[in-house]
């Protein structure tokens, strides 16, 4: 994966009105390659580093998509997907973890996330999930007129 830098940064600043993704994971690494990524090719990516971080930040809610790490300390990804749903807030959910189990994932996407990656990821399963929570077309794709 790309690390954050600041040409990711410029090019999120010169595309307004890119599609915003919000990165909670409290792994630095992961939060900071995923933010790297996403900028890289124009997103607005904004990291958290808790899911407590995230429900701080007013505007956090008004992202276009959410990747969010099922496993953290505190409040999970999964209680951060239940808050979000008794509040009536649709915002796309992409959730990665290393858990396996099949139950786990058949619940969080039966609650409407759009995807639950298992890591380590592969970088085209997590930006086909985010295009498709953004309804972005893909770098190099044209948008259907």
């Amino acid at each position: 994966m790309v690390a954050a830098g600041p040409l990711g940064t410029v090019l999120a600043e010169l595309m307004p009105g890119a599609p915003t993704v919000c990165i909670v994971d409290d792994d630095d690494s992961v939060r900071e390659s995923l933010t790297g990524l996403l900028r890289s090719i124009g997103y607005d990516a904004r990291p958290f580093a808790s899911a407590e971080e995230f429900l701080a930040t007013p505007d956090a809610l008004l992202a276009d998509c959410a990747i969010l790490d099922v496993t953290m300390p505190g409040l999970s990804g999964a209680d951060l997907q239940e808050r979000l749903l008794s509040r009536g807030c649709k915002l796309p959910l992409v959730f990665i973890t290393a858990r396996t189990e099949s139950a786990l994932h058949t619940r969080l996407l039966e609650r409407g996330a759009v995807a639950c990656l298992v890591k380590p990821l592969h970088q085209d399963d997590l930006l086909d999930a985010v295009h498709a929570a953004t309804h972005a077309p893909r770098p190099g794709e044209q948008e259907a007129q």
